[in-house]
């Protein structure tokens, strides 16, 4: 096991972001855990634990080792890329705090992979997954409440994360909501009608008394509801329509997008509508498969 001295370095660390509020919890959690998994390797490789200037003197060789290791354990390209940059991240703060020599670390190529894009669930498939969210539930009121969700999600294009962190305060729902996305970024989402009326309906049947800083969306306990419950009841969904796997809660955010972009929507406001802070995450986000993209050509080209 690595020294307290690194561990406590790391600490440090995630505390600092936590207070500038530059990164979400969840990314605060995974950055612990990649970069304890590296703390705990240098301990075992070196054959003890692990202080400041130990850090400074990790080479290239042994970050090919860690890395060796780690694809021996089954992890793939893509999740040990994601581990390698949660290590460089806490490197240039070791590096700006502790004058900690970096540069192996830093110097250390991300494995190569095939980026995958998400894969948005059909028009019509869209549709009936709306239709079928309220079947899953014996009772009525966590039927309207799913699919008040599930309507936000795929109407809305939100993080399962931002539908569930609404306030009974954000009711009625207005024609647009401030949403507070990853980062802390605020965006504005116009609120389509069938949200609104889902979420009404849902209202109707709580039998939960709400308060102003009530939780929107309650689970049976009257708390505010986990996310597991939404993935959930879309596998049920998913399973009863014969849809593939790739139907998830975000899944329908994808779907949104694509759906938008498909009706002709501009790029750069579908990046704002999602919240992106790059319009190449939004472009990779809302691609088109190449049979869509061969019908707009031939459309729009006037010689094709």
């Amino acid at each position: 096991m690595a020294s307290a001295g690194a561990f406590d370095l790391l600490e440090r660390w995630l505390t600092t972001l936590a207070a500038l509020r530059e990164v979400s919890d969840n990314t605060i959690e995974a950055y612990r855990r990649d970069v304890s998994g590296f703390l705990g390797f240098l301990a075992g490789h070196f054959g003890g634990p692990q202080g400041l200037a130990a850090l400074g003197r990790v080479k290239i060789t042994d970050m090919r080792a860690w890395m060796a290791h780690e694809r021996h354990r089954g992890v793939g390209a893509r999740s040990l890329a994601r581990e390698l940059s949660a290590v460089k991240s806490f490197y240039r703060w070791l590096s700006e705090v502790e004058n900690v020599e970096a540069t192996s670390v830093l110097a250390t190529r991300t494995p190569k992979f095939k980026a995958q894009l998400p894969r948005p669930v059909a028009r019509n498939a869209a549709r009936e997954l709306l239709d079928t969210v309220e079947l899953q539930s014996a009772e009525g009121w966590v039927g309207a409440r799913d699919t008040a969700v599930v309507t936000l999600l795929y109407g809305c294009g939100l993080r399962i994360s931002e539908a569930l962190a609404l306030n009974f305060s954000d009711t009625p729902l207005p024609d647009s909501l401030m949403i507070r996305g990853k980062g802390d970024k605020d965006r504005v989402v116009p609120v389509i009608p069938a949200a609104r009326a889902a979420v009404a309906d849902y209202l109707r049947q709580c039998p939960f008394a709400m308060q102003p800083d009530t939780p929107l969306f309650l689970g049976v306990r009257g708390k505010r509801l986990n996310p597991r419950a939404i993935q959930k009841v879309m596998e049920k969904t998913r399973m009863q329509l014969g849809l593939p796997a790739t139907a998830t809660p975000h899944a329908l955010r994808h779907s949104f997008a694509t759906h938008l972009l498909e009706a002709g929507g501009d790029l750069r406001a579908i990046q704002e509508l999602l919240g992106h802070a790059s319009l190449s995450t939004t472009q990779a986000y809302t691609a088109l498969d190449q049979v869509r993209l061969m019908e707009v050509y031939r459309k729009a080209h006037p010689k094709a």
